[in-house]
This record gives C-alpha cells, sequence and structure tokens, in this order.
C-alpha cells in the first residue's frame, strides 16, 4: 500500500530530528501546566507522526487515485451555487471526519492545537496527492486561523494569564463552523483592474446611522469563492490626502449567505465560475456585493496592516502546494524512467535524464529546508507575540525577553517568506515541465497525469502575490536593512571574507563565498541606485550613505535599476539561504552534508552567473525613462 511519508526520508527527518520542536512546543502547551493531554515534547512529536502517517496513507490511497476523475469531473454552477463532483465532496467528508480542519486551533475551541508548521506539512502530503484538494483544504482551517488572529490583534480575544487557556474569542462561532466542516471561507483581495495595486480597490464599506457595516462592489479571481465566510478589504474612507490609497482601506468579515432548514439565502451575488487551464476541482470565481451586512475586523484604515497577516499564511501555503507538486513530478518521473528501456538500459540511467533527476531531488531538499525554517521561525513569532500581549506584565524580564524573541523570529520569517513562494511556486513549474520531457511522448498526453501536474502548478507563480511582486518586496526588505545599517553590511561582508579564507570545515567556506558573492550583489544594486539619484554618493563609502539616502525618494525611478534585477537578486538569496540552512544541519548531522556538497555544486556557478547579469540592462531603463518623459510631457 502507497504511503506519502513513510516513503519520504527528507520529510521523515523534520518531524524526528531537524526541528526544534521543544521551544515551540513547550509554549503552545503552556510548558505542561494542566498535564491533562500531554505531558511532554516526545509526546506531542509522536501525536504528530500519528496524523503525518495516517494524513500520508490516506492521501495515497484515497485521494491520488482520484485526481484525474476529479480533473475530468470539475465543478459546474446551478441556481447561482457552485456544486463540487461527487468525488471531491467524499475526500471532504473523510477529511471532516478526520478532524483536520481544527489542526491548528487551541483545543478550547474544538482544535488539536498544533502549530502551523503541522499544518503545512500535511499540505505537501495532500498537494503529491492533487493539488486542488490542498487549496481548498486551506480555506476552512485557514480562515478560521485569520479570524482567530485578526481578534487577537484588535484585542477581542481573553487568556487566563495564569493557565493561558483561551477564554473567549470575538469569532468563536464563525471559527467553531469552519472547522467542524460545515462551511469554508475565502479571501477577498483582487478586483477588475486591481490586481496587485490593492490602492486602486474599488469596493466599499459604508456606515449606516447605526454603526452597522455594508459591502458593495465587486470581487473575482476568488479561490474556493463559493464558501460562506468571507474575509474582504474594502475601502472605507477618501481616496485623497491623508487617507489616499492603503491608508483607507478597511477589512471585513463578511458572510455570503445564511443557511435556514439546509436552504440558502444569499447575502451576495456568485457572478460566475471561472474555466481555468488546471485546479479544475478548485472553485474561482467572482462574487458581487450588493449592501451586504459585514463586521469590520479591527480599525478603520487597517485594512492592508491587517491583510499582511492573511498574506503570510497563504504564501507559505503556496510554498508547500509547491513542494508537494515537485515531489508528485519527482516520483512519476523516477518510476517511468526505471522502466522505459532505450538504447540497452533504462533511461534513468542515461547521463542527461539522471542530471535531472539529481536535480530535481536536490532542489526539493533546499525547498523543504527554507520552507520548514520560515514556517518554523514565523509558529515561533506567533507564540512569543501571544505571549508578549497575553501573559506577560510590561516591562518584566520575561516579557522583555519575549519581544527580543518575537522580533529575532519576525525578521527571519519576513526574510524567507517571499523567498519561499517564488521558490516553491517557479520550481512546481520547472519539475512538472521536466516530468513531461522525462515521459517524453505519453507525458503530453493524460495517461500518466504529467500534463496535470503543470496544469495545476502554472498558477503557483501568479495567485497569493506573483513571483515578480515576491522579487520587489525581497529586494525592497534588503536594500532597505542596507540604508537603515550600513556598519551592520560593511561588517556582514568582512565576516564573509574571513570565514571563506578561515573557515576549518571546507563546506562552511564554500557557504561563506557564496554569501559573498551574494553580499557583492547587493552592494552593486545599492550603488547603483544611490548613483542614480545622486551622482556624486555613488563612489562614497557606503558609511556615508544615510544622510544623502533619508532625502526626496522616488521609489519608483530612483529604485528602477534594483526593481530591474530583482529577480536575479532574489534567486541568489534564495541560493544563499537554503546553503546556510543546510549548512546548519550539516553541521549537526553528518548524513547532511552530502546535500549540501550537492546543492553548492549547483548553485555556485549558478550565482556567479546572476552576478555577472546584474551589470547592465541601462537600455532597457533608458528606454522606459524617455517613455515616462513623453507621457508626463
Amino acid at each position: 500500500m502507497a504511503h506519502f511519508f513513510k516513503d519520504n526520508e527528507d520529510l521523515r527527518f523534520y518531524l524526528e530530528r531537524g526541528i526544534d520542536w521543544a521551544p515551540l512546543i513547550e509554549e503552545l502547551e503552556n510548558g505542561f501546566q494542566s498535564k491533562e493531554v500531554f505531558k511532554s515534547v516526545e509526546e506531542v512529536v509522536e501525536f504528530y507522526r500519528d496524523i503525518l502517517e495516517n494524513v500520508g496513507e490516506f492521501a495515497a490511497n484515497e485521494v491520488a487515485p482520484y485526481a484525474a476523475e476529479m480533473d475530468r469531473l470539475g465543478l459546474e454552477m446551478l441556481d447561482g451555487d457552485v456544486v463540487l463532483n461527487a468525488p471531491f465532496e467524499k475526500i471532504f467528508k473523510k477529511i471532516k471526519r478526520l478532524d483536520l480542519h481544527g489542526m491548528c486551533m487551541p483545543r478550547e475551541l474544538g482544535g488539536m492545537n498544533c502549530p502551523a508548521l503541522m499544518y503545512f506539512l500535511v499540505s505537501e502530503l495532500f498537494a503529491r496527492a492533487d493539488v486542488s484538494v490542498t487549496t481548498h483544504l486551506g480555506f476552512h482551517g485557514g480562515i478560521a486561523v485569520t479570524l482567530l488572529q485578526t481578534s487577537m490583534s484588535e484585542g477581542t480575544t481573553e487568556f487566563d494569564p495564569k493557565t493561558r487557556a483561551l477564554l473567549k474569542t470575538r469569532f468563536a462561532d464563525e471559527i467553531k463552523e469552519l472547522i467542524s466542516g460545515k462551511a469554508w471561507g475565502a479571501m477577498d483581495l483582487t478586483e477588475p483592474n486591481a490586481g496587485s495595486d490593492l490602492a486602486a480597490l474599488r469596493t466599499k464599506g459604508e456606515q449606516d446611522e447605526a454603526g452597522n457595516w455594508f459591502l458593495t462592489g465587486q470581487k473575482i479571481f476568488l479561490t474556493s469563492g463559493s464558501g460562506k465566510h468571507h474575509i474582504v478589504i474594502a475601502r472605507t474612507e477618501p481616496n485623497e490626502g491623508k487617507t489616499a490609497g492603503l491608508a483607507g482601506l478597511s477589512l471585513f468579515h463578511a458572510p455570503i449567505y445564511t443557511e435556514k432548514r439546509k436552504k440558502k439565502e444569499w447575502l451576495a451575488t456568485i457572478d460566475r465560475l471561472e474555466e481555468k487551464i488546471g485546479h479544475h476541482t478548485s472553485p474561482t470565481v467572482s462574487v458581487t456585493f450588493e449592501r451586504t451586512p459585514a463586521q469590520l475586523i479591527g480599525q478603520r484604515g487597517e485594512g492592508f496592516r491587517l491583510m499582511l497577516l492573511l498574506m503570510n499564511h497563504a504564501r507559505m501555503g503556496v510554498t508547500f502546494e509547491g513542494l508537494g507538486v515537485c515531489e508528485a513530478a519527482l516520483r512519476l518521473s523516477k518510476e517511468y524512467a526505471a522502466e522505459r528501456p532505450s538504447m540497452g538500459k533504462t533511461i534513468d540511467r542515461h547521463e542527461m535524464i539522471a542530471a535531472y533527476l539529481d536535480q530535481m531531488e536536490n532542489e526539493i531538499i533546499g525547498l523543504r529546508a527554507i520552507g520548514v525554517t520560515a514556517t518554523w521561525a514565523e509558529d515561533m513569532a506567533l507564540a512569543y507575540k501571544r505571549a508578549c500581549d497575553f501573559f506577560t506584565d510590561k516591562g518584566s524580564d520575561e516579557h522583555k525577553r519575549y519581544k527580543r524573541g518575537y522580533k529575532k523570529y519576525k525578521a527571519l520569517a519576513r526574510r524567507l517568506t517571499p523567498l519561499c513562494k517564488y521558490y516553491g511556486s517557479e520550481r512546481a513549474v520547472a519539475h512538472s515541465r521536466l516530468a513531461i520531457q522525462i515521459l517524453g511522448g505519453v507525458g503530453y498526453t493524460r495517461e500518466y497525469g504529467a500534463e496535470k501536474l503543470l496544469r495545476d502548478a502554472l498558477v503557483l507563480p501568479i495567485y497569493e502575490g506573483t513571483s515578480q511582486i515576491q522579487a520587489l518586496m525581497a529586494m525592497k526588505d534588503t536594500l532597505g536593512a542596507i540604508t537603515k545599517n550600513p556598519q551592520a553590511f560593511i561588517k556582514r561582508i568582512a565576516q564573509a571574507r574571513w570565514t571563506s579564507l578561515s573557515a576549518r570545515d571546507p563546506l562552511e567556506r564554500r557557504v561563506a563565498k557564496l554569501q559573498s558573492l551574494s553580499l557583492s550583489a547587493q552592494q552593486h544594486l545599492m550603488q547603483k541606485t544611490v548613483a542614480s539619484k545622486f551622482k556624486s554618493v555613488g563612489e562614497k563609502p557606503i558609511a556615508d550613505w544615510p544622510k544623502a539616502l533619508k532625502q526626496n525618494w522616488d521609489p519608483k525611478r530612483d529604485f528602477s535599476y534594483a526593481m530591474l534585477h530583482a529577480e536575479h537578486l532574489i534567486q541568489l538569496l534564495i541560493n544563499e539561504a537554503i546553503a546556510e540552512i543546510l549548512l546548519d544541519q550539516a553541521l549537526k548531522h553528518e548524513d547532511r552534508r552530502e546535500h549540501l556538497e550537492v546543492w553548492l555544486d549547483r548553485v555556485e556557478p549558478e550565482c556567479r552567473y546572476l552576478l555577472d547579469k546584474m551589470h547592465g540592462g541601462e537600455r532597457i531603463l533608458a528606454r522606459l525613462e524617455a517613455q515616462a518623459e513623453q507621457v508626463e510631457g
């Protein structure tokens, strides 16, 4: 019998040795004060193993065999609602019985009290079977998590400060409905003519004299948008002055229907069900609100800040969706190549195919490493933030310790999240494309499912923030950190060069050389950026930059060179970050050294090439500047 967890040695490594479970579990279990459920970290990890083993078996034997049929059946609109196909509904009835929707919810709300990391490992297993199942799964528990986190953020959740037990939360009824599997939800961001540019949103939130809120407008490309509970970002303030753009947006919870005697009474209209290249079982719809009743989340004007809480979770979800697709592509390719004879041997023994398979396997190891690290850091940040806000007295040593920890882990999660989303989605496309090539003619047919993997993967670099948006975010944060503390940047350059020469471990020296390449690229982009704004500053020492950099910046023009090369930079940053994580593993676990060696063998020449690619582009920038001058003239 197939088993997607037991057959994955690298995934098992993280459960057993690769994740520092103790500090995270001790926070989640409140130091095992009650001892009513678990008495030790080891007991909790064994509970996590049970979950992963059950899901690994379920995904392999009760989801994967039906993936092609569900893809063929798709979805349909009937009487203004989306109808799921029979095998898809059957799978979710079983998921409901397994209580998986409440994995990350506190036990007081009927959940399992697992960290988000456990949910994402489960997501990978399901995505390997069928990525549409994973996507839809996320809009049950994921929306529940969103409601709890936003309630905590706005101060409408209470905990017992001694036992740390949850006493009440604003959206308790909605959360219980979501994790029971009776309903799911959606995130409503995109509108016609307003995709990545959220400042252009037109959906309005209006308040009547009694203080009730209503939404009017259209949202499009809503994944699982036929669900009940919608988290909607809308404009509540005038699009002018201090409230222009993002500052005038607010966040709402808006059910699009109520249910009486199992009959839906619609509060909004599902306009259409999109016909897509892939994800045929994941409903993507547009919804029109016409004075639909809604509840304001947080304060007016906080919509963009609160929306970022949702996006971080969603982007990590895409990372693990991509990881599952990569695993499926690799397994399919290896199985086929091991059986397909050509020229006297099976094709997995031909040099180029062997190199493809080796590359896919190593990239999956790198992707899982950065995905797990980023999610663990986000989990730790959230746990420490909860302790700061609810369980410690401001000014106390304990509060200060938690605050320092929160800042540390949040910074790491922020650094890695765009890298994860970019790499996971782009590798999913590349690996599924390679799978088709390895399978040859049959890969182009529907018989083996390789073409489905590619169709499903193509949306991953688009939704929840395109790859280009991730690259711009990483570039902005990277160069912003340099301008805030150039002395620290100089120190990093010196440290990397010294380590590349002096470290005893040859792998540590190689990683330091990779860091030096990345820092050289960052320094080059920063110097070009400074030079384009202040011609006289470009050749000055980095320590003299801060004064000049604080004045009169135009992000659209002054960072044009860095924006042009943002994708080259993020690829370098990904290679560097994964190398650092694998080095940390290699120093602790001898059997992980080979993975780092293979990674470095692949990415060292690639990083040199990426650095070279960043020297150029003036022709394109000159043309764009000329076009801008024509428009302004």
